[in-house]
């Protein structure tokens, strides 16, 4: 096994690279009457354990790439720590040669921290009420809301930008055809960075876990994601002071409930000439800009 520490280790080495991400399978293509043996690349997902003080505390499948990240936006878009250098250590534990068997990420955090991690989970462990993360009621199963800082809409045409881009910053996503994308772009529509998953939910956090390593201003900006905005989404973004949330599809009510109480601005089916503005926190900001 190998055992990678923060402190001996530059980030890169501390992440698996996009070669672990995909593999390459022999399938067969059907269309018109015609099959064709051939090589197709097939994405991966892998059990990627967060193990806090020693302690196991979720396993979730994930593209084994951007672990560091992974860890950070995780463990920020969760409410387990509020700021990343309550982070002491981040290990990497893997086989190189078997990945897909799992990886295990110990993340070491402040005391203050893992005594409230331990009584989230003692409060998981009684009598389902709500039927929602073993928690007795809906109180208890959705985390109090940040407010962010309010800021003007996006233009029209930097919403347009960033979707007409995406794809080409989405090299996993290019081989496989089955990974979300979660990307940085500017106010101008300017793709800065982007992280990329099998879940959607991992990807927005390995781009939030890299911001926070930034210090990046979350309100000079918007996340835009290749996927639906559920309330988990809009949650997380808002647990990270990301002020504007654009989605490629739909937003549920609840996503649209919890940006109003936050103050996020919600955007979905952002397509070529047409978006649809769930929530604004500044109503009367000029969208035709």
């Amino acid at each position: 096994m190998a055992l990678i520490s923060m402190e001996k280790s530059s980030s890169d080495e501390l992440n698996l690279g996009l070669e672990h991400c995909h593999a390459q399978t022999r399938v067969e293509r059907r269309y018109q009457g015609n099959q064709i043996s051939t090589l197709d690349q097939i994405a991966a997902e892998v059990p990627v354990a967060m193990v806090y003080n020693g302690i196991s505390h979720a396993v979730m499948m994930a593209s084994p790439s951007d672990l560091e990240a992974f860890a950070i936006g995780f463990s920020l878009s969760e409410g387990i720590i509020q700021k990343a250098d309550e982070i002491y250590e981040l290990e990497l534990v893997a086989d190189p040669g078997r990945v897909h068997q799992g990886v295990e990420i110990h993340i070491s955090i402040t005391s203050q921290r893992a005594m409230a991690l331990k009584e989230r989970r003692r409060n998981l462990t009684g009598r389902t009420g709500c039927g929602l993360c073993g928690a007795e009621s809906l109180h208890q199963a959705i985390r109090p809301l940040a407010a962010v800082k309010p800021t003007p809409l996006v233009a029209a045409q930097s919403i347009e930008k960033a979707v007409a881009s995406l794809a080409d910053h989405q090299p996993l996503q290019q081989l496989t055809g089955a990974c979300h994308g979660a990307a940085w772009c500017d106010r101008d529509g300017n793709i800065q960075l982007v992280r990329e998953d099998i879940g959607r939910h991992n990807a927005l956090d390995k781009l939030l876990g890299t911001l926070c390593l930034s210090d990046q201003d979350l309100s000079d900006g918007f996340v835009l994601v290749s996927s639906r905005a559920s309330y988990e989404m809009v949650h997380k973004s808002s647990s990270c002071g990301v002020s504007t949330l654009v989605a490629v599809s739909a937003a549920s009510q609840l996503a649209i409930d919890m940006a109003e109480e936050s103050g996020l601005n919600l955007i979905g089916f952002a397509r070529s000439g047409r978006h649809v503005v769930y929530h604004a926190s500044q109503p009367d900001a000029d969208l035709s800009e």
